[in-house]
This record gives structure tokens, sequence and C-alpha cells, in this order.
């Protein structure tokens, strides 16, 4: 035993001893503490494009071989591999916000988009195809879509190709899944995509009655798709992923990886440099050279000519939607009311249903799934993108009028009736002499409310392939890469018909106000 003749020498020894245990637990930790201290690399990605990207059904994780591939290269390359979820058109805008710091979605390497993005190295060799119904062996190349109805997935190489086709009906969809559904239900004639891709959806996940037709024009490469580096700098995350890239095809886990989803154990050359950047300057362009770079005359008169058609077709979808709600919505109001319990019960299950489920699955259900269900019955009926989206829209308002209408109705006081009954009037004389003009200049505020509400929910209607105004934003972006001047223009005209919406139904609740307009006449007598 130590005895120590003075206290002052121990904490000497405890000191030792307190730095013995610390030490030990750093070096139980330091490979925790080295694995936190790696770069992370936030990777954007459109998860419906299969097989390159996807959910999968068992774990709910995303996976492809996008997925598997940007996972190993971040292991081969000493960072960590975040991913998120993005709607492709929505990727490159991401990514010149850095918002994200890469992305990995079956983006194929093009001259215009290497003005707005840096690329690395090829990782995937494609070809674009087209995709008919089984039935139709008319078409066989690019010439042959002449004039026919197109679906696309909007801002990919196939919708910039089917731009390009005279006289054809193009429909840009939010996911190639949507466009695929499209031609499945005889809305299209044929999709322009990834011959990848199109292959997944007919043999993997068992698309019925579709085949591919031909394949269009030369072979694409894709890349990993980054923001541009500052001027005078090294793009280091650029950098970084090649050298990740390049790592795993030397090793062997590339091969592994393409053989895991396409099923061959030899995969196409890749070359360093996309063929159709080679001699561009896009491949080693800065941000600076970028600012530099001629602007697009064309780009104001171009946004300003799309945007007003987009707001008059979102105009006339808020309008007819408004009309057939009123008239629909009145009539769920009256049966609401009534003492028909039987016919009470209906409707409440109605508007429960319109009120508690999303407007967007409402407009799938009407433009996809009800098509879809016709045709597995043998009905073969489709409905157009027009009288669908009037219909959802159209639904939906009616179920919110119902409850405004009928809270109107019944906010009138009760002797009200009596005294029309007692005068002899009808039920039906009642209700439109006497309760429905007093209850109507009650409802006109929550009326305006709705009105408003539902000119902006008509951007919905771009998910079944609509051009309101939203959607014309969205292409104008997809063809432009110019995020923010599209979207603050596309936000500034909502405003403006909302603004404008306002005033008329303010001007319309004070020409409807007897009190009031009596007030203005007696000051104007009076004057």
């Amino acid at each position: 035993m130590v005895k120590f003749n003075h206290w002052g020498r121990a904490w000497r020894y405890y000191l030792l001893l307190a730095l013995g245990i610390f030490l030990a637990i750093a070096m139980q930790f330091t490979p925790a503490f080295s694995q936190v201290s790696r770069k992370t690399i936030i990777v954007a990605t459109e998860p419906t494009f299969p097989p390159f990207e996807m959910t999968d059904e068992a774990t709910g994780q995303l996976t492809g071989f996008d997925v598997d591939l940007i996972k190993a290269i971040g292991e081969a390359a000493q960072v960590t591999i975040d991913i998120q979820g993005y709607p492709f058109d929505g990727i490159i805008p991401a990514l010149q916000s850095n918002t994200v710091g890469a992305a990995i979605s079956a983006i194929t390497i093009t001259p215009e988009r290497a003005q707005s993005v840096a690329f690395s190295s090829p990782y995937f060799k494609s070809v674009l195809s087209i995709a008919v119904q089984d039935g139709n062996d008319t078409i066989k190349s690019l010439k042959d879509l002449e004039g026919k109805r197109l679906a696309v997935a909007i801002g990919t190489t196939g919708a910039m190709v089917a731009t390009k086709v005279p006289g054809a009906n193009v429909t840009n969809f939010d996911s190639i899944t949507s466009a695929l559904q499209e031609l499945v239900n005889g809305n299209a004639d044929a999709v322009i995509n990834d011959r990848p891709v199109l292959l997944y959806a007919i043999k993997d996940a068992g698309l019925k009655n579709v085949k591919i037709g031909a394949n269009v024009g030369s072979e694409d490469y894709y890349g990993i798709a980054m923001p541009l580096a500052p001027a005078g700098e090294i793009n280091q995350t650029r950098e970084a992923l090649n050298q990740g890239l390049f790592q795993i095809i030397e090793n062997g886990t590339y091969n592994a990886i393409y053989e895991k989803w396409f099923g061959e154990k030899n995969p196409p050359f890749l070359p360093l440099v996309a063929p159709s950047l080679v001699g561009k300057v896009g491949t080693a362009q800065t941000l600076t050279e970028r600012s530099q770079a001629s602007p697009n005359d064309n780009f104001l008169i171009t946004l300003f000519r799309n945007l007003f058609k987009g707001s008059i077709l979102t105009v006339l979808l808020t309008a007819f939607s408004v009309f057939f709600g009123l008239i629909g919505g009145t009539g769920v109001a009256i049966a609401l009311i009534s003492d028909i319990k039987p016919l009470q019960l209906l409707f409440r299950i109605y508007v429960e249903f319109f009120r508690g489920t999303p407007m967007l699955v409402q407009l799938f259900i009407i433009y996809f799934g009800l098509p879809a269900l016709f045709k597995e019955i043998g009905l073969g009926i489709t409905i157009d993108r027009f009288p669908a989206a009037i219909i959802a829209l159209s639904l939906n308002v009616a179920a919110y009028l119902a409850e405004i209408i009928r809270g109107g109705i019944q906010s009138i006081d009760r002797g009200q009736w009596e005294a029309c009954e007692s005068l002899g009037m009808s039920p039906w004389q009642t209700m439109k002499e006497v309760i429905f003009p007093q209850a109507f200049r009650r409802i006109l505020p929550p009326l305006g409310n709705e009105f408003i509400t539902l000119i902006k929910d008509t951007s919905l209607t771009a998910v079944i392939g609509f051009q309101e105004l939203f959607r014309e934003g969205q292409l104008i972006v997809a063809t432009t890469y110019r995020a923010f001047e599209v979207y603050i223009a596309v936000a500034l005209v909502y405003l403006l018909l909302t603004t404008i919406s306002s005033f008329v139904f303010k001007w319309l609740e004070n020409y409807m106000d007897p009190v009031g307009r009596a007030k203005k006449n007696a000051k104007a007598v009076t004057a």
C-alpha cells in the first residue's frame, strides 16, 4: 500500500490514471470518429425510374442500378453518400442552387445540360427506344411518329427528341410510369424513353400489351451530374466520384452490379468523355464562363407566350370546375338537409370521401385508374385529359361547396320557412325566392376563398400531362434550366390571377348587399 505524506502529491497519480482511461476509450471510438469525419455528398435521384432507381417493396428503401453504383463509388472514394428523392425536372435546378452535391438518375450527358451542370465520366451506355402497343406494327422508326400522340417523361432526352417530331402531339408526365400508363390506356400511340427502362417495364414489371417498336438515333451515355465549379477551381466532387468510378471498374465491382441488374457479364465499353461533349465547351465550363455566355434573346418572349397560354387554361379549368361544382354542391347540400335518411347517408359518404382524400389521388383515379379498370373488364373506355381534369376538380369542389352552401341555408332563420309555408308557397318556391338568395350572399366570402384556392390547385393537373400554368413553367425550365426566373414568373402570374379574383368577389359582395346599396343611394341623394 502506498502511503502519501501529503495530499498534494496524490493528484499526479489520479491524473495519470484518468489519462490512461481516456486514451483507452478514445482508441475504441477512433474508427467511428474517422467514419463521421468523412465528407458527405447529398445525391439526388428520381425514385420512379426502374431498374435504375426505384423503391424496394419489401424494405421501402431505394434500390436499383444507380443506387447500388453510387454507393459503391462512395465507398471507393471514401465519401458518405446521402441519397434523396427529387422529381426529375427538379434535379438540375437543385444542383444549380447547390441544394444537393450530385445527382444520379439515368441523366443523359448532353451539351445543353453541360452548360448548366458538370458531369462525371460516363457510367452507362444506352439507347432511346419507342414503346408501342402490341397490335401496332406501323411504327418502325422516328419518322413514323409524325402526327402521332406521344407520351414522355418531362425533362428527359426522350422528351427532347419528341418535340422535334413534326406534327406530334406530345404530352409530358412527371414520371415514365405515368407515360407508360397513358400508352396502356390507349391515350398515346407511343412512348419514347431509354431502352433498359422500357425493357424492365415490359419483361420484369409485367407491363401488358406493350412492346419495343424501334430504336431511336445514336447511343447515349449517362453521367453523374454535379454543380459547376467556380472559375479557377477544381471540381473536388467530380474528381472524387470519378476516382471512385474508375476504381470500381478496375476491381470488378462495376461488372458485378451491371450483371445483377441487367443479366450480362460484360458491360459495354465506357469512354472517359461522352462523345456528345467531345470538342464542346461544356466539358470544362465554369460558372464564370456560363455567366458570360450570350443570353437567349427569345427567353422572355417564350416565357411570356407560354405562361399566358398556361394561364388561360388555368382560368378555364377554374371557371368550369366552379360552375359545375356550384351546381353539384347545391344539389348535395339540399340532399344533406333533406328528410330522406338514405339520401343523406349517401351524400355524406361522398362529401367525406372527396374532402378526406388528396385531390392528386382523385386525379390519378379518374384519369389513369378508371380507364385501366374499364379496359380490364373489356369496355375500352378512355377519358380525355380536359374532361378528366374538369370531372376531378368539380367533384372535389362540389364536396367543399356542399358544406358551405348547407351552412348558408341552415343559417337562415327557420321562421322564414314557416312564413312562406303559411303564404302557400311550395318548398321549391321558398328555396328559390326567399332562402337561397339570402344564403348566397352569406356564402360569397367562403365561395371566393374556394375559387382562389382552386386557381392554385389546378397546378395538380400537371401530373396527368395537362399543360396549365405550372406545367408550362416546368417545360420552360426543362429546356432552359433557368429555374429561379421561371418559377418567380409563374408565382407572379398566380398572384395576379388570385388578386383579380379577390377584387371581383369583393365587388360582388358589395353589389349584392342591399343594406350597403341603400346607404350609398341615401348618401347620393343627400349629396
